[in-house]
């Protein structure tokens, strides 16, 4: 089996960033390939990369700033093998990742993602619990005990009421993601359009309960002015509306209808407000409203 390509576009937090870098070097299977893309001007970190030594690792800087999706793209363009991860950079990968990965792809050939067991952590590393991911586990995410094989409407559906899934810890399949390719106009939504335009061409997700990485979420502090303008539900609405038409002209009427709904974001949507409004966000405010009560549907 080949080795698994680790690709990690970078910006932002060095310590984070180192942090996550050594979790994959304690892996403990070592067929494992690491890419850094740095899209910073961070001073010290091509001199970090260096004093590393390790044949496995490979660091470049780009000249200009490509912004996250030309990062990914870049990244995308750099994966060699026949799976890779497009890993966050304050994540962290506990130290059976790759071998729970790769046996997971022998066990099951020619599946497009593996989703593994994660852990949330908080901006100190400390398991946490919100509400959002209390909401995956309990309400959206499917029973796994061992690994599900999941595919077609069935995932997409279930996707589409709540995305459970952990972007940074899935593992693609290589031909599968360029295939599909990455998005221009989407930011916060560009995740689940990717796995929907996966699952829509026929991939298949399997699902592991291996408890193998850990997903770092940073608290959004309620006095963030940016947190509350509402712009990501303006993205997220015309996604939705965009999928649901596609799905239904695809035959899969029960995606479509809970794209439409999109329950899930319109909640999310109701826990901002609160803080919109201590911010004296008007315009943000009367945004999530409308996406709460789902006028900003066509």
């Amino acid at each position: 089996m080949t080795t698994l390509d680790i690709m990690l576009p970078y910006y932002g937090d060095v310590a984070l960033m180192q942090a996550a870098v050594r979790s994959i070097l304690a892996q403990s299977d070592p067929e494992w390939r690491l890419v850094v893309v740095d899209d910073g001007k961070e001073p010290d970190v091509p001199g970090w990369f260096a004093e590393l030594d390790d044949p496995r690792v490979s660091y470049q800087r780009n000249e200009q700033n490509l912004g996250v999706t030309g990062n990914y793209r870049k990244c995308l363009g750099l994966v060699r093998e026949e799976h890779f991860v497009m890993m966050g950079t304050d994540d962290i990968m506990l130290p059976n990742y790759v071998a729970t990965v790769r046996a997971a792809l022998a066990r099951h050939p020619g599946v497009g993602m593996v989703q593994p067991g994660v852990q949330v952590i908080d901006g100190n590393g400390k398991p946490t619990e919100g509400l959002v991911d209390q909401s995956k586990k309990r309400l959206y995410a499917p029973r796994v005990k061992g690994e599900l094989l999941m595919g077609g409407e069935q995932l997409a559906t279930s996707l589409l009421r709540g995305n459970w899934l952990y972007f940074p810890s899935i593992c693609w399949r290589t031909e599968a993601v360029r295939k599909a390719g990455l998005r221009d106009n989407l930011e916060v939504t560009q995740d689940l359009a990717l796995e929907i335009d996966l699952i829509q061409a026929g991939e298949r997700m399997l699902i592991s309960d291996t408890l193998c990485f850990q997903y770092r979420r940073h608290a959004v502090s309620i006095s963030s002015q940016q947190a509350f303008t509402g712009r990501r539900f303006e993205e997220a609405n015309r996604f939705f509306m965009d999928v649901a038409d596609r799905l239904d002209a695809q035959g899969w009427t029960k995606a479509a209808k809970a794209s439409r709904l999109h329950l899930s974001s319109r909640i999310h949507a109701a826990t901002m407000l609160p803080g919109a409004l201590k911010n004296k966000q008007s315009e943000g405010a009367r945004t999530l409203l409308r996406h709460v009560v789902g006028n900003d549907h066509r």
